[in-house]
């Protein structure tokens, strides 16, 4: 006889995610919340991972890459506050789970991944994907009014802030001494402020480590 394990009632594991984890931290602004709701976030994740697709931590996507959890991405956006129409650059897109929320909100996103595979797997999703290395962005889409570098980095290359518009929103998570906190600057003509919030346990992307200075 064959025993199946039950099939996880998504539906309401993301009602609970809502509930229990976004608004608690105080992500709050409409349209992000909605589009959380809405996105399954089980089918952007590794398939023997989606029974803890809702958990409020890293999850495995393929490929040695992981999902941050839905707090990292309901935070940096509710700061963001992102509106419908503008133009967005997710980079380190993954499997596309942060692109499709900003698409659900209806912005026109594009998705920057360096992996091969978690580029197809974007595509399958319905996200619109091209590949590079993150660090250097995708000027060829510039400007954007929203970027985001989706996980922890120790550094935002010049070369993707050139890349936001007037006003434009940027949103990551930078890592100092090893503690990376989540993160969002705003351009003001060819000016760029950073502020910090809280600390996060986002995934860490490639490419984006600080030269090593020489030491004796």
């Amino acid at each position: 006889m064959t025993i199946h394990a039950p099939v996880p009632d998504y539906a309401a594991a993301r009602a609970a995610m809502v509930d229990a984890q976004l608004r608690p931290e105080g992500v709050n602004y409409p349209p992000v919340v909605e589009a959380m709701a809405a996105v399954k976030r089980e089918e952007f994740v590794a398939e023997d991972a989606r029974p803890i697709a809702y958990i409020d931590r890293t999850v495995p996507m393929g490929d040695g890459r992981m999902l941050s959890g839905p707090v990292v991405l309901g935070t940096l956006l509710t700061e963001m506050m992102p509106v419908a129409g503008e133009r967005a650059l997710v980079v380190g897109c993954g499997t596309g789970y942060s692109a499709a929320v900003l698409k659900q909100i209806g912005l026109d996103v594009t998705g920057l991944e360096s992996s091969a595979f978690l580029a197809e797997r974007a595509r399958s999703l319905g996200i619109s994907v091209v590949e590079g290395p993150l660090e250097q962005g995708w000027a060829k889409g510039a400007p954007y009014n929203l970027i985001l570098i989706d996980g922890a980095v120790e550094r935002i290359p010049d070369a993707i802030v050139d890349q936001l518009a007037d006003h434009g929103r940027l949103g990551t998570a930078l890592i100092d001494r090893g503690i990376s906190r989540l993160a969002v600057g705003r351009r003001a003509g060819k000016g760029f402020g950073i502020h910090t919030m809280a600390d996060s346990g986002a995934a860490a992307l490639p490419g984006f480590s600080c030269p090593q200075l020489f030491t004796f």
